[in-house]
């Protein structure tokens, strides 16, 4: 055992100590330029999937366009362990298909030697007890990161051979059934996400609210004087005089009798782009919710960042109760991701990534223009709208107002968006309890691990060899090793010399 490995929880008296650097082998460095015309499969950590620590989407590059992170030619087994961000846990194991290949130097490529289980080494780094000690002394802040050194300086408990293999096949048991349970629960929560959709598909089919509209006759206002109270609204508050040129109904989808098609601009007393001003991280200015405070139809306030409350034109970007926020760019999934502001804090303005749409609430509820464009419907239209620009989706204020919305009397709509809110609290307790299983399977994953490697998983053999005779082996090997690379090293260089001088 290494002098300075440190004894993080006691092991049974037939394993060992020793660190990650101990038991692996150096890996080679190459430059793919060297070799321009080849195709090379290159891994980099968006590669890898770390739900399931698999290999999911490598890249494919020819020598001369590799990245220049692309220089750690990597072999079968060898196990890809992220140095950026750790607790994320981007780690896996190269398949027999990527042997040969190309690794990004954001990985620490850990080569375990023989006789040594590499499917040990790779759920032991995959455990809390090796992951947290990293996390402690990463390193910057934009992209935190331990180094190479870092991870082979990190102890590992050695069983005896056999033994490794016990417990490689026990871990890999429990885990087959853990994953089974871990994969209904992500079904179960996919589900939710095309309920909650179908939920609103029916709303605005007039499905949701056809009891209602049974029992509720005399509130049901036509139409056509729905149509004509927006115009006499438009009257009354335009500063102009504008009649709205008539509304294309042939590839819209047929209403309840009863309702019509109206259009985002005919409901809204305004429409507005938020704040250009630069916001800070400055608690004591005017809270600016972004972009990313949008998810899944709701305002999370999280990572805020704040204006200063001296900004000249502040007071015009303060959100009122009832104001309908659309996020007007970002990828092609999220653009058009819509919430409506509820009161939260006594100021709260709107970063100019966002268009504030002020709904007249005596002709249509807020909650309900937010729910269409969240919908099928919804998502429809901005798909068929939408400008795409250096990888960014877009959708102006103009195409918004544009927008064809369903209009039944403000009765219904009310009724339509508390029925909605009643499915919706359904779908949302079951996937609080989906998340918290899943929460409880990483926990249970990490208990199998933590007593996997504390000798608790399998039983100990009396007969089996000591680890520390099997790390003195391994430590000979590696010794010869080295000895073998440092004598074909000088060979090396100067070959790579003539071939500079040729």
């Amino acid at each position: 055992m290494s002098q300075e490995v440190g004894i993080p929880h006691s092991i049974p008296s037939s394993w060992t100590w020793t660190t990650i650097g101990d038991l692996a082998s150096e890996v080679e460095k190459i430059n793919p330029n060297d070799d321009p015309e080849r195709e090379f499969i290159y891994l980099d950590i968006a590669s890898i999937e770390n739900r399931t620590n698999e290999i999911t989407s490598p890249k494919r590059c020819l020598g001369k366009a590799a990245p220049s992170r692309a220089r750690q030619l990597v072999r079968s087994g060898d196990i890809l362990f992220s140095t950026v961000r750790t607790y994320l846990k981007n780690i896996a194991m190269v398949n027999e298909i990527y042997d040969g290949q190309l690794a990004s130097t954001g990985f620490c490529v850990i080569r375990p030697l023989d006789p040594i289980s590499r499917k040990l080494v790779l759920y032991y780094v995959q455990g809390n007890s090796f992951l947290n000690p990293l996390t402690l002394i990463q390193r910057g802040t934009s992209y935190p990161a331990v180094r190479d050194s870092d991870v082979f300086a990190q102890p590992i408990p050695i069983p005896p051979l056999n033994e490794q293999h016990r417990i490689v096949a026990k871990v890999e048991e429990l885990f087959t059934k853990l994953d089974a349970g871990v994969k209904s629960l992500e079904t179960v929560k996919a589900q939710l996400k095309r309920c909650r959709q179908s939920v609103l598909k029916s709303a605005f089919a007039g499905k949701l609210t056809e009891e209602w509209r049974r029992t509720h006759p005399d509130e049901l206002e036509a139409a056509s004087m729905l149509l004509e109270r927006i115009k006499e609204e438009q009257r009354k508050t335009a500063a102009k005089k504008y009649e709205s040129p008539p509304l294309d109904t042939t590839n819209l989808s047929e209403l309840p009798k009863g309702w019509a098609w109206t259009r985002v601009g005919e409901v809204a007393i305004r429409i507005q782009y938020g704040s250009s001003e630069k916001a800070t991280e400055d608690p004591s200015g005017v809270p600016v919710l972004r972009m990313g405070n949008i998810q899944e139809g709701n305002l999370i306030f999280e990572d805020l960042k704040y204006s200063s409350k001296d900004y000249p034109q502040l007071n015009d970007f303060m959100l009122d109760p009832g104001d309908v926020l659309f996020n007007r760019t970002n990828s092609a999934e999220l653009v058009g991701k819509t919430a409506v502001y509820e009161h939260w804090h006594p100021k709260v303005a709107f970063a100019s990534y966002l268009i504030r749409v002020k709904v007249n609430d005596r002709i249509y509820d807020p909650q309900i223009l937010a729910f269409f464009i969240n919908s099928y419907y919804g998502r429809r239209y901005i798909a068929s709208v939408v400008s795409q620009q250096v990888g960014q989706a877009n959708v102006n204020g103009t195409k918004l107002s544009a927008m064809p919305i369903p209009l039944t009397s403000l009765s219904e709509q009310k009724a339509i968006a508390e029925e909605i809110k009643r499915c919706f609290s359904i779908a949302e307790e079951v996937e609080k309890t989906v998340v918290n299983g899943l929460r409880q399977a990483e926990k249970l994953r990490q208990s199998i691990l933590k007593r996997a490697f504390e000798g608790k998983l399998v039983s100990q053999d009396p007969g089996d060899e000591p680890a520390n005779l099997l790390l003195e082996r391994i430590k000979l090997f590696k010794a010869h090793l080295n000895q073998d690379r440092k004598m074909e090293r000088p060979t090396k260089r100067r070959d790579s010399k003539q071939r500079r001088l040729m």
